[in-house]
C-alpha cells in the first residue's frame, strides 16, 4: 500500500463511496480511482467496500477497522503542518468554525472581531448546521472547532469544554394573557408553542421538563433559527420558546420575554474539538476569546458561567 491509496479511502469516506466525485477531487480519471483501490483490496486481501454493481455502497467490517486507521494518518499528517506553523509563526492558516445559527448570531461576532484585529491573515470559515452535523463536521476534519448545546457529550473522541449557562425565556405579543400573572408550565401547555427543531437550543430539555411533568407540548411550529420563531409569534401563532440570549431587547420592544429558568433548567453551550487535534496558538486564541465573552454576556444577564 503506499500513501496515495491511503488518501483515495479519505476522499472515498469524504465523498460518501463516491467514485466520480472521489475521482474529480483527486484530479484523476474514474477508471484510476477503481484500479488503486483494487490493489489495496488484493493487498490486504479482503474488500474494503460493500458494492452494489458497481456502486459502493459502505464500508465492509475490515475496511471500518482500517478507516480509523485512517483517520488516524490523516490527523497526524494535519497536525505535523499545524505544528510547523505553530513553529515558524505563520499566521496565514485558516480557522473552520462549526456551530449552529443561534451561537454564531449571539456568541460569536464579538470573539470572531477581536480574533481578526489579532490575527489578520487568518481566513475564517464557519458552518451552520445541526449538531449532528457540527460532530461530523468535526471527524472529516472540515472543522477545527464546534460550538453549540447538544450532542457534545455523546462523543468520547471529543475534548468537550463547557462555555457558559443560559436558560429558556417564552415570548409573546404585547397584551398576551400569559405576559400578566405568574408563568407556570401547566399555562404554557395550554398554549401553542413555538421553539426549536428536535436536536437544536435545548429542545431536549424543553420536552423533558413538560414530560416529567406530565404535560402535553403542543409544538405547532418548530425552526432551528431563533429569528424565524420570533417572526410566527408576531403573526399571533403562538407563544415561542428560545433561548434567552436570542431576546434583544431593543429589536424585540413589541414581544414581551417571560424567564423560565424556575421551570426549564438552564443548559450549557460548550466547545469540542477532536482529542487527536493539535490546537495551534490562533485556535487557542480564539477559544480563550469565546470563553471571555460567555463570562461577560453571563455577568450581564446574572447567569452562572463554567469557567473552562
Amino acid at each position: 500500500m503506499n500513501l496515495n491509496q491511503l488518501e483515495l479511502l479519505r476522499v472515498l469516506q469524504e465523498t460518501d463511496c463516491n467514485l466520480s466525485k472521489a475521482a474529480e477531487k483527486m484530479h484523476v480519471v474514474q477508471s484510476a480511482v477503481s484500479r488503486q483501490l483494487q490493489l489495496f483490496e488484493i493487498e490486504v486481501g479482503s474488500p474494503l467496500f460493500v458494492r452494489q454493481g458497481k456502486k459502493l455502497t459502505g464500508l465492509t467490517p475490515l475496511g471500518e477497522k482500517i478507516m480509523e486507521e485512517v483517520d488516524l494518518i490523516n490527523q497526524a499528517k494535519k497536525n505535523i503542518q499545524l505544528i510547523a506553523d505553530d513553529f515558524l509563526e505563520n499566521s496565514n492558516g485558516t480557522l473552520r468554525i462549526a456551530t449552529t445559527h443561534t451561537q454564531a448570531k449571539y456568541l460569536l461576532p464579538e470573539p470572531i472581531g477581536r480574533f481578526r484585529r489579532k490575527y489578520p491573515g487568518i481566513k475564517i470559515y464557519m458552518v451552520q448546521s445541526s449538531p449532528d452535523n457540527l460532530i461530523n463536521l468535526l471527524h472529516r476534519h472540515q472543522a477545527d472547532i464546534a460550538i453549540c448545546t447538544e450532542k457534545l457529550d455523546e462523543d468520547d473522541k471529543l475534548v468537550v469544554k463547557p462555555c457558559y449557562q443560559w436558560h429558556h425565556v417564552a415570548v409573546v405579543p404585547l397584551g398576551h394573557p400569559l405576559a400578566e400573572g405568574e408563568i407556570s408550565l401547566q399555562r404554557l401547555s395550554a398554549q401553542p408553542i413555538l421553539t426549536y427543531t428536535p436536536g437544536f437550543t435545548g429542545r431536549t430539555t424543553i420536552e423533558k421538563s413538560f414530560y416529567s411533568a406530565h404535560l402535553p407540548l403542543d409544538i405547532t411550529l418548530a425552526a432551528a433559527d431563533s429569528d424565524v420563531i420570533k417572526t410566527y409569534v408576531r403573526l399571533g401563532m403562538g407563544v415561542g420558546i428560545i433561548a434567552g440570549t436570542a431576546y434583544e431587547a431593543g429589536k424585540d420592544a413589541d414581544l414581551v420575554a417571560i424567564d423560565l429558568s424556575g421551570l426549564i433548567p438552564s443548559s450549557t453551550t460548550k466547545i469540542a474539538y477532536l482529542k487527536q487535534l493539535y490546537v495551534p496558538n490562533y485556535c487557542r486564541y480564539f477559544i480563550d476569546e469565546l470563553l471571555a465573552e460567555a463570562a461577560r454576556k453571563s455577568r450581564e444577564r446574572g447567569e452562572g458561567f463554567d469557567d473552562c
